[in-house]
């Protein structure tokens, strides 16, 4: 019983991210506007408009009329598909921000470590660095409010902190034994797409996006520039945990892998007509040989790429089956600040695969991951549910199939070597980034160049020990076989976040990388020395 308990913890931490990310899925949307409503529908919202003015008028306690129709609303929706989706005022902002890639705020990053605030990363050109502010401070004043030792949380900092551009926010900082004041104008800080951009040998890229926002086909640009300035001839596109995004931000990023005339994806819906998307002659990647990393919590937009990747291919999909999320959403505001995103049509890959995964009243869309992961489809290959039926052929006559998800080229396993409640617990507690604060607090100005630290930087038994300890204080109980199972792991990451606090999130995927099997996998088929095409012959 103590094992199975155990077994069932390591996973509470992926359940919730991947229940967070499948709520999160519909972000994927193409705008189309829409017609006026029919009579029926004027109709029926009569028989609404009687019903509520009857509870109004006759029910046993008050009610809130606003909370009335916003809930009639949402019980509406939530009998189409699991994407259509009404979106509150109150929340808009914040969902738009996601996709705009931007917000007005002074371009930290922050921890609340030992009760106060920490300056984690100040963001090259942001108005933070303008101000003076370096990484490390301590905030400890906001516009005149002491903010140090007084519970405060993360939601607190970001209502202090962000802002209209061209606003002033003035803190003081405890650097180094004094204070010093600063002032603040506000501006519009970017919010990069792209977690890394490096190159991992002479020849291999690797570039991980995190999501399809409006500036992502631009900054995946920059990067595979970037990359190819520096003798990039193959990369491997990291599109794990992507839950998707805008889709012209897909077909713009694959366009740059395919030749002139491909088919990418197309859309069609009962009022929407076919739409196609085909690539241009602007790609500067159709000369890179391309391995794209997918997983369960791959999704929309991630799925066009992969989807177009493989249906023309281009390229090699590793790793796990995609979410299965091909439904496209169009997106209208209302004046009182909420809008709708509803269902209008449903994207296909070249090949005529709708990759959209059942859903209805006897599925339990919500509890996928959860179900994948008990079949064992995760660790096994062979467990894979896979309708034969639903078949299709890539450009070259490779068998590929439709009804749910992206099914990859080469199957990776979950990587399971490592993964303990213990670790579960550290990630949990943010116990990396609390102890890389610790250390860079006496060590920051010494760290030298990060090829240095990246060659001959140990994390020493004695350093493992202190880590261990230190994860006691947050409350992380030690557990023995847990930390044995867990060592090479705990040790990659806290070398990986030390970088990641100088270096930023390329020096964090630099370290991290090399324990990562995916990439560690993929890397192998590059090195084989055989050519992509005879790997997607025979994979």
């Amino acid at each position: 019983m103590e094992q199975n308990t155990r077994k069932n913890a390591l996973f509470i931490v992926p359940v919730l991210v991947g229940a967070a990310l499948a709520l999160g899925i519909w972000l994927g949307s193409l705008y189309v506007p829409q017609g006026l409503p029919s009579d029926p529908v004027v109709e029926n919202s009569n028989k609404f408009s009687t019903i509520l003015e009857m509870i109004e008028d006759k029910y046993v306690d008050s009610v809130d009329h606003d909370l009335l129709i916003e809930s009639s609303i949402e019980g509406m929706i939530a009998k189409l598909d699991p994407h259509s989706a009404y979106i509150p005022a109150r929340d808009l902002d914040a969902v738009n921000e996601q996709l705009n890639g931007n917000f007005g705020g002074v371009g930290i990053r922050f921890l609340i470590h030992n009760d106060s605030l920490v300056a984690t990363h100040v963001l090259p050109g942001s108005p933070s660095e303008r101000s003076g502010m370096k990484a490390g401070d301590r905030i400890i004043e906001i516009d005149g409010e002491n903010v140090a030792s007084v519970g405060l949380t993360n939601q607190d900092v970001l209502d202090k902190l962000k802002g209209k551009e061209g606003t002033k926010v003035k803190v003081k900082v405890y650097r180094e034994g004094e204070t010093v004041d600063l002032s603040i104008t506000r501006g519009t800080i970017p919010v990069s797409s792209i977690n890394a951009s490096i190159m991992l040998d002479d020849e291999v890229g690797f570039i991980k996006l995190n999501s399809f926002t409006y500036a992502s086909s631009d900054e995946f640009h920059a990067a595979a520039s970037e990359l190819k300035s520096k003798g990039m001839k193959k990369l491997i596109f990291d599109l794990r945990n992507n839950g998707g995004g805008l889709m012209f931000a897909a077909t713009d990023i694959a366009d740059e892998f395919l030749e002139s005339g491909r088919l990418i994806v197309y859309t069609e819906g009962r009022k929407s007509p076919r739409k196609e998307y085909v690539s241009t002659s602007k790609g500067i990647l159709e000369d890179v040989e391309v391995i794209i990393l997918i997983n369960s919590l791959s999704a929309s937009a991630s799925e066009i790429v992969a989807g177009a990747i493989q249906d023309n291919d281009r390229g090699l999909i590793m790793g796990r089956r995609s979410f299965g999320k091909g439904l496209v959403q169009d997106q209208s505001e209302f004046t009182d600040g909420s809008a709708l995103r509803l269902t209008i049509s449903r994207y296909y890959t070249p090949s005529g695969r709708s990759i959209q995964k059942p859903y209805g009243e006897d599925v339990d869309y919500s509890n996928d991951y959860y179900d994948r992961l008990t079949s064992g489809e995760l660790l096994n290959e062979d467990s894979m549910k896979i309708d034969k039926s639903l078949e299709y052929k890539t450009l070259s006559g490779r068998i590929v199939y439709g009804g749910g998800g992206i099914i990859p080229d080469q199957f990776i396993p979950n990587d399971t070597a490592g993964a303990s409640f213990y670790l579960t617990n550290l990630y949990y507690e943010n116990a990396f980034n609390h102890y890389a604060i610790k250390y860079l607090d006496a060590k920051r100005n010494s760290m030298g160049t990060f090829d240095a630290f990246f060659k001959n930087f140990k994390v020493t038994d004695a350093m493992f020990n202190d880590f261990i300890a230190y994860a006691g204080t947050l409350g992380i109980e030690k557990d023995p076989i847990d930390i044995v199972t867990s060592r090479s792991t705990i040790k990659n990451r806290i070398k990986a976040e030390i970088a990641r606090h100088i270096w930023q999130d390329n020096g964090y995927y630099m370290v991290y990388v090399q324990e990562d099997m995916d990439v560690q996998e993929a890397l192998s088929a590059f090195r084989s020395g055989k050519s992509l095409t005879s790997m997607l012959v025979n994979p």
